[in-house]
């Protein structure tokens, strides 16, 4: 594979200049200023349309196309950072200068290694779990290394809470748009070596470093294989494969695996992020705020689509099989995995990337170069149905399992490795909302009976 930094570089400029230029035309989003509550906004279902908060961590831009992390475009961000950067990014607002990189890279190498944590994973028998249960267990057991909270004096008592409960105030009341809700507990003093506090800066840089060591571990255990040491001299996304499949990467392969991290790291407020915050809205803990956020993806309409599609592409089996299985998969009204999104109105910015990754790295496999060139036939037949008129086109999920398969990564842990990047945008989320949190309490509209009459189970 005769390809270089600088040509994987070109590549997605290319890809950003398209974009650009394809979706120059598409009008602003609205909601993109301070919020002045309370506000109006359509909601359907589920609450899809809902505003539930203020965020300066990331937006997306369904009409153009666009992924902006904290102001930085994507394409940028891809082009020339590092996951590192961008994580630091999310987590504070700005980009870390010399001396703030140098200090969070040590962190983040501080806390990859989680053996304890791995210790008491490996006793669960995780063999014959799922990956996902096993990350989720995972996340739970940093929290009971890295803080007293598990403990029996740990819990946060009611009466220690300053603040009003929000289920006191009546449902039926219209909300009022209350500038400030902050809720927070007695500080107890804190003992060494563990923090009694799980919303600090440093209880987010030990999940995303943690939790990237753990789904390596879980990996490594479902092949019957130990797990492998941390090296401190790898950057996070060279590391992370190391400790994956037992070998250093080579440059692509970090390059390639970084930009992968970095456009997974944060995607506005979908299900699983939404899951940590309203788990964390009620001053739980980001520990168990990120718990809940790998269960939210484990659920197969968030996470897992990637893995479908490589079930998918094995099944046409060659390109020229894309045509007539697109045809045939329409007519019976079946979707095709890894193409639409609920958010994205244009081509999905984080599949022009990957495409492109994709083919770079399949060069010189054959069975690889295969599965791409039948992605590729079948991009060209579906959106050739309904790519431009529906505006439907492949997502992130079309060709990243492609890239993750070329780098040695096995279908199951895909999901996982969503996670891994993802901690990233969860904890920042969590951590900028805990600032002046307000408990999650959206209402269902009744529709049941009234004044129905109790008649004795003998009667009934």
């Amino acid at each position: 594979m005769n390809t270089s930094i600088e040509d994987i570089q070109a590549v997605i400029e290319n890809a950003a200049q398209k974009a650009r230029s394809e979706t120059s035309t598409e009008p602003e989003p609205e909601f993109t200023s301070h919020v002045k509550w309370p506000i109006n906004c359509t909601v359907g279902p589920g609450l899809e349309g809902a505003i539930a908060c203020e965020s300066k961590v990331g937006f997306v831009n369904g009409a153009k196309g666009w992924l902006i992390y904290s102001g930085y475009d994507i394409f940028d961000l891809c082009a020339y950072s590092t996951y590192e950067e961008v994580s630091y990014l999310l987590l504070h607002g700005h980009m870390p200068n010399a001396a703030e990189l140098k200090d969070y890279n040590a962190r983040l190498v501080s806390y990859r290694s989680v053996n304890k944590t791995l210790r008491r994973l490996m006793s669960l028998g995780i063999e014959e779990m799922n990956a996902m249960a096993s990350l989720r267990m995972g996340s739970n057991l940093m929290r009971q290394d890295f803080t007293h909270l598990d403990e029996i004096t740990g819990r946060a008592r009611p009466d220690d809470a300053i603040g009003a409960d929000e289920d006191s105030i009546p449902m039926e009341t219209p909300p009022k748009g209350e500038a400030h809700a902050i809720y927070e507990f007695k500080k107890r003093k804190k003992r060494a070596e563990r923090s009694d506090s799980a919303e600090g800066l440093e209880a987010c840089y030990h999940l995303i470093a943690g939790v990237a060591s753990i789904t390596a571990a879980i990996a490594r255990t479902f092949q019957g294989k130990m797990p492998v040491e941390p090296d401190p001299e790898l950057g996070h996304a060279a590391n992370f494969l190391y400790m994956l499949t037992g070998k250093r990467p080579t440059p692509i392969e970090e390059r390639v695996m970084d930009i992968a991290l970095i456009l997974h790291a944060d995607h506005g407020m979908n299900a699983s992020t939404f899951a940590a915050m309203v788990t964390a809205s009620t001053l739980s803990d980001i520990y168990l705020s990120i718990g809940s956020g790998i269960a939210a993806l484990s659920g197969p309409l968030h996470g897992g689509a990637n893995e479908a599609v490589m079930i998918q592409l094995q099944k046409i089996g060659a390109p020229e099989n894309a045509n007539q299985w697109v045809e045939k998969r329409l007519s019976r009204k079946k979707k095709i995995s890894g193409f639409g999104h609920r958010v994205y109105k244009a081509y999905d910015p984080r599949a022009r990337i990957l495409g492109p990754m994709a083919e770079m790295l399949v060069k010189g496999d054959a069975d690889a170069e295969r599965i791409f060139a039948t992605a590729r036939e079948v991009e060209r037949s579906a959106g050739a149905r309904f790519g431009a008129e529906k505006k439907i086109f492949p997502n992130v999920d079309f060709y990243s399992g492609i890239v993750y398969q070329t780098l040695g990564i096995r279908p199951e842990m895909f999901t996982p490795i969503f996670a891994v990047s993802r901690v990233a945008g969860w904890v920042a989320r969590v951590h900028e909302y805990l600032q002046n949190n307000r408990i999650y309490r959206p209402r269902a509209m009744y529709s049941g009976s009234f004044n129905l009459k109790y008649v004795p189970i003998d009667k009934r």
